[in-house]
């Protein structure tokens, strides 16, 4: 069954792990991975990504990318967005700190913060319009 648009909306901002796909050239499949993301109902979807990075080079060539979430539990849930790549700019501390947060808590958030800085160096950050949308809740396993 497709899910509402608040109902969408309200699971993509949930911190599920995205897979990110974006045109990847002639010849091949798309780059598809796991990516943490930021979403906010009814606004655009952010994500960060290393400077220079395979990510950050396709998807400013593509303009364009894929983002995919779900879950398996209570029930089989996932939601599918897609749209133009709004802007690429230059990543901030407070947007590495955000993320961060999201997705490991205010406990765990410093460790990993202490060794992205170092390892991970710049970032950029993708913004996206969702344009299109596919969603469905499947039902309990």
């Amino acid at each position: 069954m497709a899910l509402s648009k608040d109902e969408r909306e309200q699971f993509l901002a949930e911190p599920h792990i995205g897979a990110l796909s974006v045109n990847a050239g002639a010849d091949r499949g798309p780059l598809t991975v796991p990516i943490w993301y930021q979403y906010t109902p009814g606004g655009k979807l952010w994500l960060l990504t290393g400077l220079g990075s395979r990510k950050h080079k396709l998807i400013e060539a593509a303009g364009h990318l894929s983002l995919m979430a779900e879950r398996l539990d209570p029930t089989v849930r996932y939601v599918a967005v897609d749209g133009p790549v709004l802007s690429i700019e230059p990543g901030t501390d407070e947007q590495l700190v955000e993320m961060a947060v999201r997705y490991l808590g205010e406990e765990k958030a410093p460790a990993y913060l202490e060794v992205a800085r170092d390892a991970h160096g710049p970032s950029v950050i993708v913004t996206v319009d969702p344009k299109h949308w596919l969603s469905a809740d499947l039902g309990a396993l």
